[in-house]
């Protein structure tokens, strides 16, 4: 999804891609998972060639179609399954899939490592929307929102931006570093911002 310069997707798999190329840089190995209809692993490796198959994952990852989902705890297990030896963990999300069980998972994952959250949102979901018609498309079908009252506009907002608000939440309640990011932002300060912050380990 997406109304401003391009998709969630895009903006998250540019996210990843920077952070990837700073692990490097920093000496650390990269991994990859992928969650969601996407289900796929990217084994951590070191230096140049571990950057270079993050961003040959991520681009081939985008590219296939998303047809189921999976809890964000679910993705979160299998991450604690796949983590042994990673000092950092990278969140990037939309929220979408954010449930109740994930403030737990991402406890436990605290213990293990630092943790951090980057949230990718609309612009939709972050600001009350201008009166006017919204043309959605999705899985081949076209709609129009017409969106005038500003009660409507604040439902409409609300119901959009809900998975972006769960997640920022509770990552503000375990206290892990988060940046929220919208599609149409250059992401290279907001990850280094991000992963330059310490804590997200306990």
């Amino acid at each position: 999804f997406g109304t401003r310069a391009r998709f969630k997707s895009v903006q998250a798999a540019r996210v990843a891609a920077l952070a990837a190329w700073h692990a490097v840089r920093a000496g650390e190995r990269v991994g990859l998972m992928a969650f969601g209809g996407r289900q796929h692993v990217l084994q951590p490796r070191g230096g140049v060639r571990g950057a270079l198959a993050a961003c040959g994952a991520l681009a081939e990852w985008d590219g296939q179609p998303d047809d189921a989902g999976e809890s964000l705890s679910a993705a979160l297990q299998r991450v604690r399954q796949l983590q042994h030896g990673a000092s950092r963990v990278l969140l990037i999300s939309d929220g979408w899939s954010c449930d109740e069980a994930a403030r737990g998972r991402l406890l436990d994952m605290r213990w293990h490592a630092a943790v951090y959250v980057m949230v990718v949102a609309d612009a939709l979901e972050l600001a009350l929307p201008a009166p006017g018609r919204y043309p959605l498309e999705h899985a081949g079908e076209q709609r129009e929102v017409l969106l005038v009252a500003e009660r409507e506009r604040r439902d409409f907002q609300a119901s959009l931006g809900a998975g972006q608000a769960r997640l920022q939440s509770v990552a503000r309640s375990l206290a892990l570093p988060l940046q929220c990011i919208d599609t149409a932002a250059d992401p290279v300060d907001t990850v280094a911002t991000l992963l330059r912050t310490r804590g997200g380990r306990r």
